[in-house]
C-alpha cells in the first residue's frame, strides 16, 4: 500500500478538483438558466401563455419521446429536426412576411435588397432585445411577433396531428400519425417550443450573447459563434491533445520498468480456482445475457430502418404500435 500512496493521493487530488469544477459549473448553469416568465403577454395585454402552460408543454414534449424525437437546444436525436432551431427559423420568416405586408403591401421576396435589409435589421433588433421584466416576471411581445408565433404554432399543431398535407413530413421525421392527439396538449407543446426559441434568440441582460450563447446558428438575427466560443473550443482541443501527449510521455519515461519480465505460470491461474455455488448458479443467466445482446442487435437494426421508411417496416405500418421514439429508447 505504501508504494501506491502517492498514486492514491494523486487520484484523490484529481477527483477533488474535477468534482469541484463540476459542482461550480453545475451551480452556474442552474443560476444562469433562462427564466420561464410567469406571464407572456402581447403589447395590448393579451395573455399568450403562462409559466405553468410552458412547463405543461415540456411535459407534452416528453410524453412523445422527448429527446428521442427531434431535439431541444441540440441535445437529442436528429431524425426529426431540432425543434428550437426549426421553430426559430419559421417564426423569423413569418415575422418578415408580416412586416413586408404591413409596411410595403407585398411579400418579402418581392422587396428590393435595401428594403429587405431594413426589415432584417428591424428583425434582429426585435428578437435580440430582451423584453423580459424580471420584477414583474412578465415577458412582453409585440403584436407582430404574437402573430408570427400564432402562425408558427399552427404549423406545429398540424405536424403533431394527423393533418394529411404534412404526412410526408411526418414520415421523413419518423413521426407516427397523430403523434399528440389532444388539441390542448398540442397547444401547450407549441408554447414550450416558443420558449426554447425565445431563449435562443434573446440576449441576456448583460448583453453580448443569447441565453443559449448564440445557439443555434441563425444568420437572420446574427446568431453566430461568439469569440469566447471559438477561443475556448480551440483551447479545449489544445489541452486535450497536450494532456494525451503528457500521458504518453509520462508512461514512456517516468514509470518504473521491471528489471525482469514476469514468468508465465505453468497452469492457467483461473483453472486453480474452485467455483462457489453462487458462481455456478450465475451460469444459468448466460443465455439471458446472450438473448439481450441479440435483441439489442435486432432492435438497433429495426430503429435504423426508420431512417428509410419513417412509419413502416418493409411496407407494414408499425409506427402506431412501435413508434421511432419508443424503439430508440429501448435501443
Amino acid at each position: 500500500m505504501a508504494n501506491y500512496r502517492k498514486l492514491w493521493w494523486t487520484l484523490i487530488a484529481v477527483l477533488a478538483v474535477t468534482f469541484a469544477l463540476l459542482g461550480y459549473f453545475g451551480v452556474e448553469v442552474y443560476r444562469k438558466a433562462p427564466p420561464i416568465p410567469d406571464r407572456v403577454v402581447s403589447e395590448s395585454g393579451e395573455l399568450l401563455m403562462t409559466h405553468d402552460s410552458i412547463l405543461d408543454g415540456q411535459t407534452a414534449w416528453q410524453s412523445v419521446g422527448g429527446m428521442q424525437l427531434g431535439s431541444i437546444w441540440g441535445h437529442g436525436a436528429y431524425q426529426a429536426p431540432d425543434w428550437t432551431a426549426d421553430w426559430l427559423h419559421r417564426e423569423l420568416l413569418a415575422w418578415l412576411e408580416l412586416a413586408a405586408q404591413e409596411e410595403f403591401g407585398v411579400p418579402f421576396e418581392q422587396l428590393d435588397g435595401r428594403d429587405q435589409q431594413a426589415l432584417q435589421h428591424d428583425l434582429k433588433v426585435a428578437y435580440r432585445t430582451n423584453s423580459y421584466n424580471a420584477d414583474a416576471d412578465t415577458l412582453v411581445l409585440s403584436e407582430r411577433r404574437a402573430q408570427a408565433i400564432a402562425q408558427t404554432a399552427a404549423y406545429y399543431s398540424a405536424l403533431f396531428s394527423d393533418e394529411p398535407s404534412l404526412r410526408s413530413t411526418r414520415e421523413s421525421y419518423a413521426m407516427k400519425e397523430n403523434t399528440l392527439p389532444s388539441d390542448a396538449r398540442r397547444d401547450v407543446l407549441t408554447q414550450f417550443f416558443f420558449w426554447t426559441a425565445w431563449a435562443a434568440a434573446t440576449e441576456r441582460p448583460e448583453g453580448g450573447a443569447t441565453y443559449t450563447n448564440n445557439w443555434p446558428h441563425e444568420p437572420l438575427i446574427d446568431n453566430v459563434p461568439t469569440a469566447e466560443n471559438i477561443i475556448w473550443s480551440i483551447v479545449s482541443i489544445i489541452l486535450l491533445l497536450a494532456g494525451i501527449g503528457f500521458l504518453v510521455w509520462a508512461w514512456s519515461f517516468l514509470r518504473k520498468h521491471d528489471e525482469e519480465e514476469p514468468k508465465a505460470p505453468a497452469k492457467d491461474p483461473l483453472s486453480l480456482v474452485n467455483l462457489t455455488p453462487s458462481q455456478r448458479a450465475l451460469g444459468k443467466y448466460l443465455f439471458l445475457v446472450m438473448a439481450l445482446f441479440v435483441f439489442q442487435v435486432f432492435i438497433g437494426g429495426f430503429t435504423a430502418h426508420y431512417t428509410v421508411e419513417g412509419q413502416q417496416f418493409y411496407g407494414i405500418d408499425i409506427s402506431q404500435w412501435f413508434p421511432y421514439s419508443l424503439v430508440r429508447t429501448w435501443h
